[in-house]
């Protein structure tokens, strides 16, 4: 930690810079460790005739005990009680607003007013060493203070809560401020205060938690009822869990006789923990600020049941953007001809703006939001309570709906006339760091549910999704009906999403994409998409042209969005360049390439490995055959940044006018030859990545090998051997015959590397072998996390290292549009 292991004076003059900086911490006050006051200006007449009263009589903010390492932070201000008591300083010098100690880790702060009772008792021996923890005047201070110090303390982490101890010590420090004042809880810091309250709080509830988990209680709940309280009780009575006093109550009830009940929760430490940390923060926030904070429940959740039971919160300008949207294609009368059912409804914000609450229907997994729901009713939500109810899509039959509902869906006229207004979960079965890390998918949360037993042969590999469960449920069991759905693009682009796609066959009327960043429980940069379906018409999704939207709503393009069923994709054209190559003489590395699509763009890389690797993806071998395939596919599958909105978009088989390219092929050697994710390495096997001889670069020593060189001068001679390999005149004709021609967006790329490989080799100790990675890692070196540095201190280095970039975007340029050329992606 930051103080950890520093002299005691150190540490006092650290914490003074760091929180004190704008008052007076070098007063000198009898045997008191620290002292804070404001800066004197030595104004005033009683001042100017005797200095000696403005130094007595100014009173401080804060006197405190300071121990270096860790203390018992209660021990030390009975220490500091028992130095204050024995010298009476408090005679000779205005009390503080506050005594207080601190160690390397904690500040503990208590009103003077809250404990100066103590210095009055009759009978008790102030003249002992206030240092000596076992005396009996040391013990009975302890036990008479305790209580007082437990209930009134504040106390901060000096590290965890630095921002709030600033603001304390701000609204505190305040000449004639009297009262203290706490930190204020906003819309803007209610998270940040709870998730110190999961840390702090929490494990002082007595309730096991993953029980309570299974029956739907969440900790966000005690911490709403936390929050929103007054001396320790609850004020909003609607809340499903309340605090009375040192309890909480919950799942409250009226059963048929009109009796109530509840369950209660209580403290195992004596609600210790909870006064001290409520003493820092001031409650209830400010009221206004009360519906906001029910409203976002949904970020109390934890991420795994957020995603298992869809708790998610689209935000205003999504939900407004897509009632726009709605009525572009419904008709701007369409709230008054259509039924709306938000059957994954959460607190209901997605229903904002609509403004027929008689036709509007919510239901949504969890009580306590039914609750909410019900709760913001009467406070204005334009919906009606026996609309709002509690309902599990993916398992509850219909026949368990309200009757109107209920009249709605089984008409198959009324179905055409209604909208299922949805933004379901988007929970999978596993991702990709837990595989890397594991090996397994991550256990499922979509086996329990009745409509993924009813329809797994129809979804596919997409029943690992619950969004996709619910666009299934509602496309064949209430057909005839409108979705307009939020998700993700998996379900139009997705080939893993084939066997989905040939069974969800609903006319896709209109679409919008927004970054999926603008959602604040979601994770990732790829696009989420508001999609607009007519299930009464079937229809094959060929493409679509999509409007896009910035994270301000501001339109920025139109985007084409295509089905890629059926479309080979680029790994497959690889792998068919690449067949029977394990035997060959002359293997000079391998091409990682993950996935198709670029998402994963980050996967595709060169190295030197040779052997069958066990992680996921593509690992295909290299050598002259295919050399120069597996550079285009490198410089294809790098040369367009991946954004948040073509994250999906899949990179394919091409067309065969690459064949004939001979400029479009030798740009892409010379990028992947430069490119940062080549990660061949001399450390590691035989380097046959140089391109250039000995000469050019004044090495101090011959090459290992020459091969690239001898490749690029059309020297690499043929072998048809039968035992080896089969080797057709098509593959033959990639392996050039005479020096290869390279473009002047190319020549300037490897003037710059030469030159970059000449300035290594001036080095002192350096490996004649060095690759491109090398030579980076050499003058960039690797941090503390093994991660190889930005920027090296060697200017030379980085100006030669900069030109280089310089060549290389002007080469990337020319590729570009070559990928679209020749079908590598569709425009």
């Amino acid at each position: 930690m930051k103080y950890r292991n520093i002299l005691e004076e150190e540490l006092k003059n650290r914490i003074a810079s760091d929180f004190f900086r704008q008052f007076d911490c070098n007063r000198i006050i009898g045997k008191i460790d620290f002292c804070v006051a404001p800066k004197s200006d030595r104004t005033g007449k009683m001042a100017d005739y005797d200095p000696s009263y403005l130094f007595h009589h100014r009173q401080s903010f804060f006197w405190a005990e300071a121990k270096k390492g860790q203390a018992d932070i209660y021990k030390s201000l009975v220490q500091l009680i028992l130095t204050i008591g024995k010298a009476r300083t408090f005679d000779a010098h205005l009390p503080p607003l506050f005594l207080g100690a601190f160690d390397f880790e904690r500040i503990a702060f208590i009103p003077y007013g809250d404990i100066h009772n103590i210095f009055y008792l009759n009978d008790f021996n102030w003249n002992v060493t206030s240092s000596n923890h076992n005396s009996k005047e040391f013990k009975l201070i302890l036990e008479t203070v305790e209580k007082t110090l437990e209930q009134k303390s504040l106390l901060f982490n000096l590290a965890k809560d630095s921002e709030e101890l600033l603001t304390f010590i701000k609204e505190n420090f305040v000449q004639g401020v009297h009262e203290t004042h706490k930190v204020k809880i906003d819309k803007n810091n209610f998270m940040v205060v709870y998730n110190k309250w999961l840390q702090e709080v929490k494990p002082s509830i007595a309730l096991v938690w993953t029980a309570a988990q299974r029956q739907g209680i969440i900790d966000g709940d005690f911490y709403l009822a936390d929050l929103l309280s007054q001396d320790n009780k609850t004020l909003k009575e609607k809340l499903f869990v309340v605090l009375e006093t040192n309890i909480y109550k919950l799942d409250k009830h009226v059963d048929s006789l009109g009796l109530s009940s509840s369950k209660e929760a209580q403290f195992n430490d004596g609600q210790k923990a909870h006064t001290q940390f409520w003493n820092r923060y001031e409650r209830p926030p400010k009221e206004e600020y009360w519906d906001y904070i029910i409203n976002r429940r949904d970020l109390l959740v934890p991420q795994d049941i957020r995603e298992r039971k869809g708790s998610f919160f689209t935000p205003q300008i999504w939900v407004e953007k897509s009632q726009e949207y709605i009525a572009d294609v419904l008709g701007k009368d369409w709230q008054d001809e259509y039924h709306v059912w938000d059957c994954a409804a959460g607190t209901g914000n997605l229903l904002t703006g609509l403004t027929n609450k008689y036709n509007i229907w919510a239901s949504t997994l969890d009580k306590q939001d039914v609750d909410v729901m019900h709760d913001r009713i009467k406070n204005g939500a334009n919906l009606l309570e026996s609309h709002c109810f509690q309902f599990d899509f993916l398992n509850d039959n219909f026949s368990t709906l309200p009757e109107g509902l209920q009249n709605i869906i089984n008409d198959e006229e009324k179905r055409k006339k209604l909208v299922m207004y949805i933004n379901p979960p988007y929970a999978e079965a596993g991702n990709r760091k837990q595989l890397v890390g594991t090996g397994r998918n991550k256990p499922s949360t979509t086996t329990v549910n009745i409509i993924y037993n009813r329809y797994k042969e129809q979804l596919g590999k997409a029943s690992n999704e619950l969004f996709t469960q619910f666009l299934m449920r509602i496309n064949k069991e209430i057909t005839g009906c409108r979705i307009a759905n939020f998700s993700k693009l998996k379900i139009l682009q997705s080939p893993n999403f084939n066997v989905f796609t040939d069974n969800f066959k609903p006319e896709l009327i209109k679409l919008f994409l927004v970054p999926a960043k603008t959602f604040d429980n979601v994770k990732g940069n790829f696009p989420i998409g508001f999609m607009i379906w007519n299930t009464a018409v079937s229809k094959d999704f060929i493409k679509i042209q999509a409007d896009c939207f910035d994270r301000d709503a501001q339109w920025s393009i139109k985007k084409m969005i295509y089905n890629y069923n059926g479309k080979k994709k680029i790994n497959t054209w690889l792998q068919n360049s690449s067949k029977n190559l394990a035997d060959r003489k002359i293997l000079i590395g391998s091409v990682h390439s993950n996935s198709n699509d670029f998402q994963h763009q980050n996967d595709v890389f060169i190295d030197n490995s040779t052997d069958k690797k066990t992680f996921g993806g593509l690992h295909t071998y290299i050598c002259e055959i295919q050399l120069i395939q597996t550079s285009i596919l490198f410089a294809v599958r790098h040369c367009i940044k991946a954004t948040w909105l073509n994250d999906r978009d899949q990179f394919l088989y091409p067309q065969k006018s690459w064949q004939t390219d001979t400029e479009f092929q030798n740009n892409g050697l010379a990028y992947a030859l430069f490119h940062g994710q080549n990660r061949i390495s001399g450390k590691e096997g035989i380097n046959h990545w140089i391109p250039f001889t000995e000469t050019e670069v004044d090495a101090k020593e011959k090459f290992t090998s020459n091969f690239m060189h001898t490749f690029i001068s059309g020297k690499i001679q043929i072998e048809k051997n039968e035992g080896e390999i089969s080797v057709d005149e098509k593959s033959c004709a990639f392996i050039p015959q005479k020096p290869l021609e390279f473009s002047t967006e190319a020549q300037a790329v490897f003037d710059a590397g030469r030159e970059l490989w000449r300035y290594y080799h001036t080095c002192e100790a350096v490996n004649v072998n060095a690759s491109f990675y090398d030579i980076r890692e050499h003058f960039q070196g690797r941090n503390d996390a093994g991660k190889m540095n930005s920027k090296s201190p060697d200017t030379t280095y980085n100006n030669l290292l900069g030109i280089l970039k310089i060549q290389m975007e002007v080469l990337r340029k020319q590729i570009v549009p070559k990928v679209y050329e020749h079908g590598f992606l569709l425009k």
